[in-house]
């Protein structure tokens, strides 16, 4: 088992970090910007715009992160200067920050031994101050301090919006072509545009049951209704079905929330179930709460329903998996990590914070005869990058 790292301790790091980026650029804009052969008056002036861009690059990221912003179809200038640019610099410049740091300490460090072997060979340490190499030195700094805000870019721009169909075939009892999408996260990074390109993704790969998983909106309640009624304009043969996310229950009461899955028509299975009879046979389909900001209960879902009948359980977290697992659950479908989003493939295997935070952030997984699938989903949360987890809609062709 994976070390669970809470979600308290997760912002309590991120935020530290991103605090700690900004103070640091700007020491290291500051030194640079100083130690250039320029007037005085040009220093000054320039260390306080440097100054004021990071501040207010990192304030607009914050505004953003914890307002609703209920703006839809933003222009492209708009979208790009207003929400992207500043999420771009909010993710970029931790990671700028954390390398320049580090080069720093290995070139303190190597200097530090270099003074060593010097002393011990009994000669002189010191040389002349090389203009040539000072401005190597800079130009290298200037390198580490870009490439991750080019790599968040490309991150935001194309990774976090080409996405990848992904089939399994798995048993289950009766012959069925199930299509999963979760973690719309409808909002500033995810348009009505956006959605109606995933739903005719969709609509192509003509599923017989559609599912979703949760999180639908990011942080307004405004954008639900335009997601629900791209979604609803699938018509898969047995139907469509939803569960909750924590998002939405961050931005409604639950009987507000029916009452928009009601209004746009999409069932949504909150601790219940529904048997649908086909030619081969009847199978469910069951959803709870969201684990932790809803009422999850897995008894109710599963009141009244025939143990024998093939069951799909729809969960945004994936944690219920060994409790349904034990129930004798074919199939569970959940989110809610999106891989990762921002994920490392290393040797040993992935590193991500989801991957700190649970044994099940992605992929399919086993207990005895029952499955769990964990979607890397489609939408992006607190930042639009995604690195080493493209957006993803899944294929179930179950026997």
């Amino acid at each position: 088992m994976v070390p669970s790292l809470t979600f308290g301790t997760l912002r309590f790091i991120v935020v530290s970090l991103a605090i700690f980026a900004q103070i640091y650029l700007f020491v290291r804009l500051r030194t640079a910007i100083r130690s250039t052969e320029r007037p005085e008056r040009f220093k000054r002036l320039a260390v306080c715009l440097a100054g004021a861009g990071i501040g207010l690059l990192f304030a607009m990221n914050v505004f953003i992160l914890i307002r609703p912003i209920p703006w839809f179809d933003a222009p492209a200038p708009v979208q790009a200067l207003l929400f992207y640019l500043p999420a771009v610099w909010g993710f970029g410049s931790i990671l700028s920050a954390l390398l320049l740091a580090f080069s720093q300490a290995a070139w303190g460090l190597g200097l530090a031994v270099a003074r060593l072997f010097k002393r011990a060979a009994h000669r002189p340490w010191g040389e002349p101050a090389d203009p040539g190499r000072r401005l190597f030195l800079q130009a290298g700094a200037g390198a580490i301090a870009a490439a991750p805000l080019i790599l968040s870019g490309y991150g935001a721009a194309w990774a976090a919006r080409t996405h990848e169909v992904r089939e399994l075939a798995l048993p289950f009892g009766l012959p069925l072509r199930v299509v999963q999408l979760t973690d719309h996260h409808a909002g500033p990074y995810m348009t009505r545009e956006d959605l109606r390109r995933y739903a005719d993704a969709v609509i192509a790969l003509d599923p017989e049951l559609f599912v979703l998983t949760g999180d639908y909106v990011s942080n307004s309640l405004a954008f639900l209704p335009g997601c629900l009624e791209e979604m609803a304009r699938v018509r898969a043969r047995y139907g469509t079905f939803a569960t909750l996310g924590n998002h939405e229950h961050w931005v409604a009461n639950p009987d507000r929330l029916r009452a928009v899955f009601r209004q746009y028509g999409v069932p949504l299975l909150n601790n219940a179930h529904r048997v649908i009879r086909t030619a081969k046979g009847p199978f469910a389909v069951a959803g709870i709460d969201d684990m932790r900001f809803g009422k999850d209960d897995l008894d109710a879902a599963l009141r009244g329903l025939d143990p024998a009948i093939p069951t799909i359980l729809l969960s945004h977290r994936p944690e219920i998996f060994p409790e349904a697992a034990g129930r004798g659950i074919a199939l569970t479908l959940a989110g809610h990590y999106h891989g990762g989003q921002i994920k490392l493939r290393l040797p040993g295997g992935d590193l991500s914070l989801a991957h700190l935070r649970t044994p099940w952030p992605e992929g399919l997984f086993r207990i005895d005869g029952s499955h769990l699938y964990v979607s890397r989903g489609i939408g992006t949360t607190f930042t639009p990058v995604r690195l080493g987890a493209r957006p993803e809609i899944t294929v179930f062709h179950l026997t």
